[in-house]
C-alpha cells in the first residue's frame, strides 16, 4: 500500500528559510520599536477556553472558532437522546458536550482576559505586546489564511491621548526603518456617533458604521444605498453623504465637521458627542504636528474600521506605492475588560499585518540582502588532518558573535562551493597542509573574489576582514 502524500491542512503554510528570515526581520524591527516606548511582551496560550471566546465576536465570528475536542475519547460518554432535538441531529447541543476550548481568534480577547486575571500582578497604565499566531475557520483564498501572526501593542488603564500618539510615532518609526511611505488615516469613533445623531438616528450607528466601512471597496453610491437598506431615510443619508467627500486641511476638516455637529447640517441637531470626538482629534493631531511625525497623517472621517468595541480614536495606515489593503490599524476601547469583570479600563492599541508587510516589501524589494544567510564563513574540509587546526579557530570566532560552519565531510571542493552557493554564505575559508603549517588562515569573499592570508591567531583581523564585504 502507497503511503499518502505529506500535505497541511488548507489555509496553512510552511515557510522555508528565506521566508522565515524576512518574517524575523519583520518581527524584529516591530518588537525593537515596541520596546523603545516601553513595552513590555507577554503571550497568551494557543487555546482558550470558549467561555472567554464565544460572544465575543458577533455571530459570524462564532461560527469562525476552532474548537478543540476535550480528548480522543470525548464522544465515548455521549448519550444520544442528549444531542437530539424535535429536529433530529443537533449539532450545537454535542459541540458543547465535547468542546470545552478553542483556538484563539485574535490576540485581544486574550488580552483582556490576561489583564483581569492578573490585575493585581501588573501595575497601570499597562504597555504590552505580543506577537502570536491566531487561527480562524474561514474560507481559504489569495491573502487569507486560516493560521495567521498578529503583531499587537496595548496601553490599557489610561485615557491620555499620549498614548495614541505613541502607536502613531511607532507607526511611523517602524514603516521608516522598512523603507515604505504610507499614509496614516485616523478618525473617531464618537465622530461616527455624531453622524447617527444629527441624520436623526441614533440607534443606527453599527448600520451607518459597517456600512461606511466599505467605502474604499464599493463606492460612495453604493454605500447610500445600503445605508437606506439598514433602514435610513433619503434625508439622513443626504445629512452622511457630504461628510464622507469632505476635504481640506485637518483644521479645515474639524471646523467644517464643528459646525455641522454644533447643528449646522439640515437636521439642525446638535451632537455632544461627535463634539467630544473632534475635540480629541484636535488635540491628538496637535500632538502629532508637536512631535515631528514624518509619515503622512491624515484625518479621514469615511474611516469606520469594523469592530464595534472602539469608542476613540482609529487608525488604519496603507502603503502609498503598493496596492494592498490596509496594512496596520488598530484603535481606542474603553470597556473591553468589562466584559470578564473590569469595567471602565480604558485602553488603545495598534496592530501590524505581517503578511501583508511581508508583500509589501517583497513587492517594492525593500528587504536587505542577505537576510537568509546564517553562515558568514564556512571553512571547507580538504583534509581531515587539518580539521583540528581550524577547529579553535572557528570556536574564536563564533565567541565573537561570528556565525561559522564546518563542511563536515571531506569531499570535492566543488560540492563544498555549490553548498556555500546555495546557502548564500559570503565567505569560504579553503585551508590545507601548507597553511596549517604556516599558521595562516585562507579566506576568500565569494561575491567580490578577494582572497586573503591572515594568521590563525590573528582574530581581530580576521573579523576586521569578514565585517569589511559589508562596507
Amino acid at each position: 500500500m502507497a503511503s499518502a502524500k505529506p500535505s497541511i491542512p488548507k489555509g496553512t503554510r510552511d515557510f522555508g528559510q528565506t521566508e522565515m528570515a524576512r518574517r524575523n526581520y519583520i518581527f524584529g524591527t516591530i518588537t525593537s520599536v515596541f520596546r523603545t516606548y516601553g513595552y513590555s511582551q507577554i503571550e497568551t496560550p494557543a487555546m482558550e477556553n470558549l467561555s472567554t471566546l464565544l460572544g465575543k465576536y458577533g455571530d459570524e465570528g462564532d461560527k469562525l472558532l476552532f474548537r478543540i475536542l476535550n480528548s480522543g475519547e470525548a464522544f465515548s460518554g455521549i448519550n444520544p437522546t442528549e444531542v437530539t432535538s424535535e429536529g433530529g441531529f443537533d449539532s450545537a447541543a454535542i459541540t458543547r458536550k465535547v468542546c470545552e476550548k478553542g483556538l484563539r481568534y485574535d490576540l485581544t480577547v486574550p488580552f483582556a482576559r490576561f489583564v483581569v486575571q492578573h490585575q493585581n500582578e501588573i501595575s497601570f497604565p499597562f504597555k504590552r505586546y505580543q506577537i502570536q499566531p491566531v487561527w480562524r475557520a474561514d474560507r481559504p483564498q489569495k491573502g487569507r489564511y486560516r493560521e495567521f501572526y498578529q503583531c499587537d501593542a496595548d496601553v490599557i488603564g489610561s485615557k491620555s491621548q499620549i498614548n495614541e500618539l505613541e502607536l502613531v510615532q511607532i507607526v511611523d518609526k517602524v514603516f521608516s526603518i522598512f523603507g515604505i511611505n504610507v499614509l496614516i488615516k485616523i478618525n473617531n469613533r464618537k465622530v461616527l456617533t455624531g453622524f447617527a445623531e444629527i441624520a436623526g438616528f441614533p440607534d443606527k450607528v453599527v448600520d451607518i458604521t459597517v456600512a461606511i466601512d466599505k467605502l474604499d471597496k464599493i463606492g460612495l453610491d453604493a454605500v447610500k444605498e445600503e445605508m437606506k437598506e439598514r433602514g435610513l431615510t433619503d434625508e439622513a443619508v443626504a445629512v452622511i453623504e457630504p461628510i464622507l467627500s469632505l476635504s481640506g486641511t485637518t483644521a479645515e476638516k474639524i471646523a467644517t465637521m464643528r459646525s455641522l455637529m454644533n447643528g449646522g447640517s439640515a437636521s439642525g441637531i446638535v451632537s455632544e458627542t461627535g463634539l467630544k470626538g473632534l475635540d480629541e482629534l484636535e488635540e491628538l493631531f496637535s500632538f502629532i504636528g508637536a512631535a515631528g511625525v514624518s509619515q503622512e497623517c491624515e484625518i479621514d472621517l469615511s474611516l469606520a474600521r469594523g469592530l464595534n468595541y472602539y469608542t476613540g480614536a482609529i487608525f488604519e495606515v496603507k502603503a502609498k506605492d503598493f496596492a494592498i489593503g490596509s496594512i496596520c490599524g488598530g484603535g481606542r476601547y474603553d470597556n473591553l475588560t468589562g466584559i470578564f469583570g473590569l469595567p471602565g479600563m480604558s485602553g488603545v492599541g495598534i496592530s501590524f499585518g505581517a503578511d501583508r508587510i511581508y508583500d509589501v516589501l517583497t513587492g517594492l524589494e525593500k528587504f536587505p540582502e542577505g537576510l537568509s544567510s546564517t553562515t558568514t564563513i564556512l571553512f571547507a574540509n580538504m583534509d581531515a588532518q587539518v580539521l583540528p587546526y581550524l577547529l579553535p579557530v572557528a570556536k574564536e570566532l563564533r565567541g565573537r558573535g561570528v556565525s561559522c560552519e564546518i563542511y563536515p565531510d571531506t569531499t570535492k571542493l566543488k560540492k563544498q562551493f555549490d553548498y556555500a552557493d546555495k546557502k548564500a554564505i559570503p565567505f569560504i575559508s579553503i585551508n590545507g597542509s601548507d597553511e596549517a603549517s604556516q599558521k595562516l588562515i585562507n579566506i576568500k569573499n565569494l561575491q567580490s573574489g578577494e582572497q586573503k592570508k591572515i594568521a590563525a591567531e590573528d582574530i581581530d583581523g580576521i573579523v576586521a576582514f569578514l565585517e569589511s564585504a559589508g562596507k
